[in-house]
């Protein structure tokens, strides 16, 4: 049976106490002491549960041609860091892990160093990278109709209401300098709102108060009064409307 073995696996991790400073990898080029760091830390993770990891049983991960300009990782973080996953009913902590947002895949280092391999998304509930939360909505919980997808969403509100943000990249082409195409990873990003159990798209702060409009009287004297600046911050301004709006209808 390996569930106790599994729970022996999280009290090792949890045991294992790791800053991102001590822990990033840089995927290319890096100085040889934050390459000791991060071996040094991988040896103390990956001393107690080995290839036994529940984490290791999805496919191998690739890296894109380098020719394509810029990188697919959230925060443009072309390195491994430590993170924090839900999967398969277990917490695993000090995950060495990259977000690859063109393939919306949580890509991890196999304890040999060297090996990647991407998470089976139908088994991750959620992870914690970068200060970020992420959550995995399954096709499952969704009504049919719903403007939402399946995916890993960065939960950046979670009251009565819920504020999601669909990160993402796709790959765009150019004309190059010397006249041949050229490839570059493009970010993109949408919004969600769920109200009633239902969700919603938006874009900016009058669609969000459209969604909202039960309170949007109430809601604009609030953004007035706190001088509230949704084009200069919209991520922080939407935490605060959606908090205030579950403020008024609790």
């Amino acid at each position: 049976m390996r569930k106790p073995i599994y729970l022996s696996m999280i009290v090792c991790l949890t045991c294992a106490v790791i800053s991102q400073k001590s822990f990033a990898q840089v995927a290319r080029t890096d100085s040889s002491s934050q390459q000791n760091a991060l071996n040094n830390t991988l040896t103390l993770f990956y001393s107690s549960i080995g290839d036994q990891s529940p984490l290791y049983n999805g496919p191998e991960y690739y890296f894109y041609d380098p020719t394509i300009k810029g990188n697919a990782f959230f925060a443009d973080l072309n390195a491994f860091a430590p993170g924090s996953v839900f999967y398969d009913g277990l917490l695993f902590k000090g995950v060495p892990m990259l977000y690859d947002l063109y393939a919306d895949k949580v890509v991890v280092l196999l304890y040999n160093h060297f090996s990647k391999f991407s998470l089976l998304q139908e088994r991750v509930k959620s992870f914690d990278f970068l200060n970020h939360h992420f959550i995995n909505i399954n096709p499952d919980t969704l009504n049919v109709n719903s403007v939402i997808k399946s995916g890993y969403y960065d939960e950046i509100y979670n009251g009565k209401s819920q504020v999601l943000v669909k990160r993402a990249k796709n790959i765009q082409n150019t004309p190059g300098a010397q006249g041949g195409p050229e490839s570059y990873f493009n970010p993109t990003i949408d919004y969600y709102l769920r109200k009633n159990n239902t969700y919603y798209s938006f874009s900016s702060q009058g669609s969000m108060l459209s969604i909202l409009k039960d309170k949007k009287k109430e809601l604009q004297q609030y953004i007035r009064a706190n001088q509230i600046k949704f084009r200069k911050d919209p991520e922080e301004a939407m935490v605060k409307i959606a908090s205030y709006y579950d403020h008024l209808t609790n």
